[in-house]
């Protein structure tokens, strides 16, 4: 499948998002970074198509997301279950946490994460 050039407005727009993490984000990529997860390389906020994902390891296809009370909304809840099925249809495998299971549980997300990446 062709790749689409990804837009310089939604590069400008990642390299915005990475100034402004949660704390949920901020954890999670301290975890992520610098191969620390069974040596998958990820990055953050990376543009995939029309969407910028949260954390992705591009070598595994293995996009991460954290959701906070905003996706719990009728309206978004439908927009995230499009987006899924396009970047699955894409080849990608998401796993998505909410805000909360990271900051109080952030071992058992990681052991999850682990678990997909074998």
């Amino acid at each position: 499948m062709a790749k689409r050039p990804v837009s310089p407005q939604k590069i400008s727009l990642a390299r915005g998002l990475r100034h402004w993490q949660t704390d949920a984000e901020r954890i999670m990529w301290n975890r992520l970074r610098n191969l620390q997860i069974n040596g998958a390389k990820f990055r953050r906020q990376h543009p995939i198509g029309d969407y910028i994902v949260d954390f992705v390891s591009l070598d595994k296809k293995l996009i991460i997301e954290i959701d906070g009370g905003q996706h719990n909304e009728a309206e978004n809840i439908e927009k995230d279950m499009q987006r899924t099925k396009w970047l699955e249809k894409e080849g990608y495998r998401v796993l998505r946490f909410w805000n909360k299971d990271v900051l109080s549980n952030a071992e058992g997300v990681f052991v999850v994460i682990r678990e997909a990446l074998k």
